[in-house]
């Protein structure tokens, strides 16, 4: 709309919510209560109908061969995203990174936009001491919410996201015959407080700036006729900047050489007034 621009702030954000659940991992116990094993659950992306059908479904490896999907088992999915005027900053407040190698090469961000990110993660296993396993090494990491920090891009550099643990459902399937394979799932919903980011703006360095000193508005100055009629009277200007040739500031910006700093005032008047030149109406000097 605006041109082209991608920050990656929703693909991070759902990667980094991704990581946290990536080595969850649980253990297989004999009639001793001894530990015969460990299974880190798998975790991929996907909505949590989509596993229950494919759990339901034998699928085919070959003609001959049918086999279900192994469990337990754990996707995560991105269900919705809304905005969140309680985080918001002014829009017209901006984030500056210095070039280290050009005054020219300045780069500016506008203030972020917050929004609420909120995912949904399932988990599928067969009995119940599975599922319990998982959802006690989740829980006890949101207090109920957990910070990741994420790296957008150069701007905005290891931003901390909470991440809340909103709610955690457990539904468990009686229905059926006998021979039907139970399934116990657990929903646990999240909020991500991420901000997304627009473009990324370059622009120069102020090396001057100029500052003129008006009259009150109620008094008005000019000649009827002139190009002054009706402007209000410029009292004085300021002039503030730095000297030297193009190469020197340069160098200024970037290995912090000294300059020479200039300051220059003009006072509403004629030239050569013991204040330095004088300035018109307009507050050009004269």
């Amino acid at each position: 709309m605006f041109g082209y621009f991608y920050n990656k702030s929703l693909r991070s954000t759902v990667v980094a919510f991704g990581s946290l659940f990536n080595n969850v991992i649980i253990s297989k116990r004999d009639s001793n209560d001894n530990i015969t094993e460990y299974i880190r659950v798998p975790l991929s992306y996907g909505a949590k109908e989509k596993f229950i059908q494919r759990i339901n479904s034998a699928s085919s490896i070959s003609d001959g061969t049918k086999v279900e999907i192994t469990l337990p088992r754990m996707g995560f999915e991105l269900t919705d995203i809304s905005y969140d005027p309680t985080r918001k900053r002014t829009t017209l407040s901006k984030k500056f990174n210095r070039s280290q190698t050009s005054q020219s090469a300045n780069s500016y961000m506008y203030a972020e936009v917050p929004y609420d990110v909120s995912f949904n993660l399932s988990v599928f296993t067969r009995n119940m001491d599975d599922l319990l396993q998982i959802i006690e090494q989740i829980t006890p990491y949101f207090t109920p919410e957990f910070s990741v920090s994420i790296n957008f891009n150069e701007l905005n550099m290891k931003t901390d996201v909470p991440i809340t643990l909103n709610s955690v459902s457990i539904e468990e399937d009686y229905e059926g015959s006998f021979d039907t394979t139970r399934l116990l799932t657990a929903s646990m919903n999240f909020t991500a407080k991420l901000y997304m980011f627009g473009p990324t703006k370059t622009s120069t360095t102020i090396l001057r700036t100029e500052s003129v000193i008006f009259q009150d508005a109620e008094i008005v100055y000019g000649i009827p006729g002139s190009t002054y009629e009706g402007l209000t009277g410029a009292l004085s200007r300021v002039d503030v900047g730095v000297s030297g040739s193009s190469a020197d500031i340069e160098n200024f910006l970037i290995e912090g050489l000294t300059l020479d700093y200039y300051k220059n005032v003009y006072v509403s008047g004629v030239t050569g007034s013991t204040a330095g030149p004088g300035i018109d109406l307009l507050g050009n000097t004269i």
